[in-house]
């Protein structure tokens, strides 16, 4: 529902509040105008420019969350957790009330309850502010990365991953590799796996610490830990008796010789970073519409940065330079290269197309 469906079943009291909280001139005992008063202060051009610039980082965190949630309703819980997840960088005892937080949105008329006896206490974000906010949030965001020159050198992965997905089936039928008392193949058989591999990367060191992204992150390298951590997920491989063996269905889906599809090894690869970085796919999408032309990856870090919350030892700019663009580089959705400033960064078309979430399709 949009925003004057919504003020429509709303009652007084909160129209009331939206009215003060914006210094509207209306009668305020009149419900008509009220709404009209609102609506006209809300629908303007200048009100979503002022409310971002107006904004705390934490609030626009908290908008940023509702915004690529495929609910159409929350329950107060949702909300507080949702808040609570945008303080992440606010002093404890300091962040105030998570309540507050969702009141002021209720008293903004960004929240409001349903109107049936379903949905009395769960809460909607009008559609229409909802559009609204997003175009001028990614115009804001826009404002702050700086363009770049096309590299004289760039690299692009196209679809080598969907590619090195049927090499490593194939050397796993091949070789039926021997995995450790971890449940991990040894480094011979991992050399072995990176040399049949169109991409391959370095195996990883002694020490450091590795959750947090996928199971097969503690073991191997970042790329190939989606492809087996992929496989295992599609019931391709079985780890039993300390061998690493193809299944029926991985013989069958090998036999076939198609090549996975991108769009696949994207959507599981949102879900396998989710607990790490929760609005992932929020931030794929404001990188895809940041880095339609060759920006700067600084600017982007310094750009986006502050809608990510750091995990464990993992901070802002590594997230997003070493679990985000790296990973979107592997998935053929970026090409990196090296400008006169640093590393710059451009969206591939298929890496356009896919960044954006379902439910802006809808």
């Amino acid at each position: 529902m949009n925003l004057a469906d919504m003020l429509t079943y709303a009652d007084i009291g909160q129209l009331t509040a939206i009215a003060g909280r914006y210094e509207c001139e209306c009668k305020r005992n009149s419900k008509h105008d009220l709404i009209q008063s609102i609506l006209i202060t809300l629908g303007s051009r200048e009100f979503m420019e002022s409310h971002i610039r107006g904004c705390t980082p934490e609030e626009l965190r908290f908008l940023n969350t509702l915004l690529f949630d495929e609910r159409s309703h929350f329950s107060l819980e949702d909300l507080l957790a949702a808040a609570r997840q945008a303080c992440f960088d606010t002093p404890s005892g300091k962040s105030g009330s998570y309540r507050d937080m969702v009141s002021r949105f209720k008293n903004g008329g960004w929240l409001f309850t349903g109107a049936s006896q379903q949905s009395r206490y769960l809460f909607q974000v009008p559609l229409d502010l909802k559009n609204r906010f997003r175009d001028r949030m990614g115009e804001h965001l826009k404002e702050g990365i700086t363009p770049s020159p096309e590299p004289a050198m760039y690299r692009g992965e196209g679809d080598l991953l969907a590619g090195d997905l049927l090499l490593f089936l194939r050397y796993v039928k091949e070789n039926e590799p021997e995995l450790g008392q971890e449940g991990a193949l040894y480094k011979r058989n991992q050399q072995g796996v990176m040399n049949a591999l169109q991409i391959a990367e370095p195996l990883l060191g002694k020490g450091g610490w590795r959750f947090g992204y996928g199971r097969a992150c503690e073991h191997y390298p970042p790329r190939f830990a989606l492809l087996y951590d992929y496989a295992r997920h599609r019931r391709w491989i079985s780890e039993e008796g300390y061998r690493l063996k193809l299944t029926a269905l991985g013989e069958q889906f090998l036999e076939e010789g198609k090549s996975e599809k991108l769009m696949q090894l994207f959507s599981f690869w949102l879900r396998l970073y989710k607990g790490a970085i929760p609005n992932l796919p929020s931030l794929v999408y404001w990188i895809s519409l940041s880095a339609g032309r060759w920006v700067t990856v600084a600017s982007l870090s310094e750009g986006l940065g502050w809608l990510i919350k750091p995990f464990y030892y993992d901070d802002a700019g590594a997230i997003l330079e070493q679990r985000i663009l790296r990973m979107m580089l592997h998935l053929g959705m970026i090409r990196l290269g090296e400008g006169a400033e640093g590393p710059v960064v451009m969206m591939t078309p298929w890496g356009s197309e896919a960044a954006v979430p379902k439910l802006l399709l809808k």
